[in-house]
């Protein structure tokens, strides 16, 4: 399970060290895709291709359906962990999710989300601002 919120830095060549408390789980390998909001994330191979599978079999009839399998899945890479813990981010997913230097690597249950650090405060200010009505929103989910 991911949790928490590291800063870490991007060096010269694209490679960001995951936090220690990652790695064994992503020791065998890893997939970093286009997120949503303007992130990345990051999955095991595991939890890909369960994501995978399920895009695949969207209805490709449906525009949307198939804009957003393109989206995850033609922006997916894998990954591989050096001896000190750093994957290499591509440089068009670096682009599209605007990551020069500072990121924040944060935990969400079942995925890591790399964002450029003025991105994620931004995020984060805004959502914490409208925690509550996000709060009301999902009590008709049951959460």
């Amino acid at each position: 399970m991911f949790i928490g919120e590291y800063a870490h830095n991007l060096d010269e060549k694209g490679r960001l060290a995951i936090p220690a408390k990652f790695r064994e789980i992503l020791r065998k390998g890893a997939i970093v895709t286009r997120g949503l909001d303007n992130c990345l994330f990051v999955y095991t191979q595991g939890e890909w291709e369960k994501l995978a599978n399920k895009l695949a079999n969207l209805p490709i009839s449906q525009a949307k359906s198939r804009a957003f399998a393109r989206l995850m899945l033609a922006g997916a890479m894998d990954v591989e962990m050096d001896k000190q813990g750093r994957v290499v981010i591509p440089e068009y997913l670096r682009t599209y999710a605007s990551i020069k230097k500072k990121v924040v690597v944060a935990g969400l249950y079942n995925r890591l989300e790399i964002w450029d650090e003025n991105t994620w405060q931004r995020y984060k200010n805004n959502t914490e601002k409208e925690s509550g009505d996000i709060a009301e929103a999902l009590h008709d989910l049951g959460v």
